[in-house]
Protein backbone atom coordinates (compact mmCIF):
# COMPACT_ATOMS: atom_id res chain seq x y z
CA UNK A 1 0.00 0.00 0.00
CA UNK A 2 1.39 3.48 -0.75
CA UNK A 3 0.61 6.94 1.02
CA UNK A 4 0.40 9.92 -0.70
CA UNK A 5 3.43 12.19 0.20
CA UNK A 6 2.27 14.84 2.28
CA UNK A 7 2.00 18.50 0.26
CA UNK A 8 4.53 20.80 1.83
CA UNK A 9 6.62 23.50 0.12
CA UNK A 10 10.02 25.51 1.52
CA UNK A 11 9.61 28.68 3.57
CA UNK A 12 11.19 30.92 1.08
CA UNK A 13 8.44 30.08 -1.36
CA UNK A 14 5.31 30.81 0.76
CA UNK A 15 3.97 33.70 -1.19
CA UNK A 16 4.55 37.40 0.85
CA UNK A 17 0.59 37.45 0.70
CA UNK A 18 -0.10 33.78 1.01
CA UNK A 19 -2.53 32.91 4.00
CA UNK A 20 -0.49 31.39 7.02
CA UNK A 21 -1.57 29.21 10.11
CA UNK A 22 0.38 28.64 12.90
CA UNK A 23 -0.36 25.68 14.70
CA UNK A 24 2.17 25.94 17.74
CA UNK A 25 1.93 26.62 21.53
CA UNK A 26 1.04 30.48 22.88
CA UNK A 27 4.33 30.94 24.06
CA UNK A 28 5.77 29.73 21.09
CA UNK A 29 3.14 31.93 19.00
CA UNK A 30 4.00 34.67 21.58
CA UNK A 31 8.62 34.55 21.38
CA UNK A 32 7.88 35.21 17.16
CA UNK A 33 5.88 34.61 14.61
CA UNK A 34 5.39 35.76 10.95
CA UNK A 35 3.18 38.99 10.89
CA UNK A 36 -0.28 38.30 9.75
CA UNK A 37 -0.21 34.81 10.49
CA UNK A 38 -3.27 32.78 12.36
CA UNK A 39 -2.60 31.32 15.27
CA UNK A 40 -4.60 28.35 16.22
CA UNK A 41 -2.49 26.26 18.49
CA UNK A 42 -2.42 21.82 17.23
CA UNK A 43 -4.53 21.00 20.18
CA UNK A 44 -7.20 23.87 19.36
CA UNK A 45 -7.85 23.41 15.44
CA UNK A 46 -10.61 21.29 15.29
CA UNK A 47 -12.63 23.23 18.26
CA UNK A 48 -11.65 26.11 16.42
CA UNK A 49 -12.16 25.18 13.31
CA UNK A 50 -14.52 27.43 11.98
CA UNK A 51 -12.03 30.57 12.73
CA UNK A 52 -10.20 28.74 10.06
CA UNK A 53 -12.68 28.62 7.17
CA UNK A 54 -14.26 32.09 8.31
CA UNK A 55 -10.75 33.69 7.56
CA UNK A 56 -10.37 31.17 4.43
CA UNK A 57 -13.15 32.55 2.59
CA UNK A 58 -11.79 33.25 -0.61
CA UNK A 59 -10.27 29.55 -1.38
CA UNK A 60 -6.50 30.60 -0.82
CA UNK A 61 -4.12 27.72 -0.12
CA UNK A 62 -3.68 27.19 4.07
CA UNK A 63 0.02 27.14 4.89
CA UNK A 64 0.60 25.43 7.58
CA UNK A 65 3.50 26.42 10.13
CA UNK A 66 5.08 24.52 13.91
CA UNK A 67 8.44 24.74 15.02
CA UNK A 68 9.89 22.20 12.93
CA UNK A 69 6.88 20.69 10.37
CA UNK A 70 5.62 17.63 12.49
CA UNK A 71 2.55 19.08 13.99
CA UNK A 72 2.11 20.95 11.13
CA UNK A 73 2.00 18.06 9.02
CA UNK A 74 -0.66 16.43 10.92
CA UNK A 75 -2.81 19.26 10.94
CA UNK A 76 -2.32 20.41 7.31
CA UNK A 77 -3.39 16.25 6.71
CA UNK A 78 -6.44 17.27 8.97
CA UNK A 79 -7.19 20.33 6.56
CA UNK A 80 -7.07 18.74 3.65
CA UNK A 81 -9.59 15.45 4.47
CA UNK A 82 -11.97 18.40 5.98
CA UNK A 83 -11.54 19.76 1.91
CA UNK A 84 -9.47 22.82 2.39
CA UNK A 85 -6.60 23.41 -0.24
CA UNK A 86 -3.39 23.10 2.63
CA UNK A 87 0.36 22.33 2.77
CA UNK A 88 2.93 21.92 5.25
CA UNK A 89 5.58 24.85 5.67
CA UNK A 90 8.75 22.29 5.56
CA UNK A 91 11.26 23.29 8.35
CA UNK A 92 8.83 24.86 9.92
CA UNK A 93 9.50 28.51 11.48
CA UNK A 94 13.30 27.60 11.95
CA UNK A 95 13.29 27.41 8.35
CA UNK A 96 11.20 30.39 7.75
CA UNK A 97 13.74 31.97 10.18
CA UNK A 98 16.81 30.57 8.46
CA UNK A 99 14.76 32.02 4.93
CA UNK A 100 15.04 35.67 6.46
CA UNK A 101 11.47 35.70 6.84
CA UNK A 102 9.71 38.91 8.53
CA UNK A 103 8.75 38.02 12.10
CA UNK A 104 7.31 39.85 15.02
CA UNK A 105 6.97 39.25 18.58
CA UNK A 106 4.06 39.75 21.24
CA UNK A 107 6.71 41.80 23.60
CA UNK A 108 9.51 43.79 23.73
CA UNK A 109 12.04 41.29 22.62
CA UNK A 110 12.99 40.88 18.89
CA UNK A 111 11.26 37.95 17.41
CA UNK A 112 13.06 34.13 17.92
CA UNK A 113 12.05 30.73 17.59
CA UNK A 114 11.34 28.42 20.49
Amino acid sequence: MSFAKMPEVEAAAVPADGFLLDVRENDEWAAGHAEGALHLPMGEVVDRFGELTDAVTDGRRVHVVCRVGGRSARVAQYLIAQGLDAVNVDGGMLAWRAAGRPMVSEGDQPASVL
